[in-house]
């Protein structure tokens, strides 16, 4: 159930999540609201990419950021977004399919070498270190859409700027 569940809710906010980085503009990648913020481009390859890290968590029991060789992909264009977005969902689903009601209780590990930062059972992992950080980065997509002037697209109902006509 818990795998049936999962796939169901990730399909459907992949949707969403699709419909704001479609309207990101490649003239925009570069901007950022303030100077401690993320540009554009890596805060939307992020978002992307997040789907990506239930594979990673369903096919390892941890990350240690000590041995990981991570490098942002270069965005350059809208397309390249879609692209990360749609390949790291493809993998997200493949990996949870394949699943057994037994992974799902594993325990997964986050650290740096010895520092642990939490060791979770990977149900729960998956919703606090891969769902829910994709919601919370979501809707800072969204802040940075407003901000630029973007009609910004509804994921739960109509926004300000899609009302239904009455």
């Amino acid at each position: 159930m818990i795998k049936e569940n999962l796939i169901s809710e990730i399909q459907e906010e992949a949707k969403a999540t699709k419909k704001i980085l479609e309207r990101i503009p490649d003239e925009s990648l570069t901007w950022k609201p303030h100077e401690k913020s993320m540009p554009l481009e890596r805060l939307a390859s992020h978002v992307a990419e997040i789907n990506g890290w239930i594979e990673l968590i369903m096919e390892t029991d941890e990350l240690d950021f000590a041995k990981l060789d991570y490098k942002p992909p270069k965005i350059l264009k809208n397309e390249d977004l879609i692209k990360i977005c749609d390949e790291s969902l493809k993998k997200a689903l493949e990996s949870l399919k394949k699943a057994s009601e037994e992974d799902f209780k594993r325990t997964w590990t986050m650290r740096y070498d010895k520092i642990i930062y939490f060791k979770k059972p990977k149900d729960v992992t998956l919703r606090t270190f891969a769902l829910n950080h994709l919601y919370h980065h979501r809707g800072q997509l969204t802040i940075y859409l407003r901000l630029l002037n973007i009609s910004v697209p509804g994921t739960y109902g109509p926004t300000a700027d899609e009302q239904p006509e009455v």
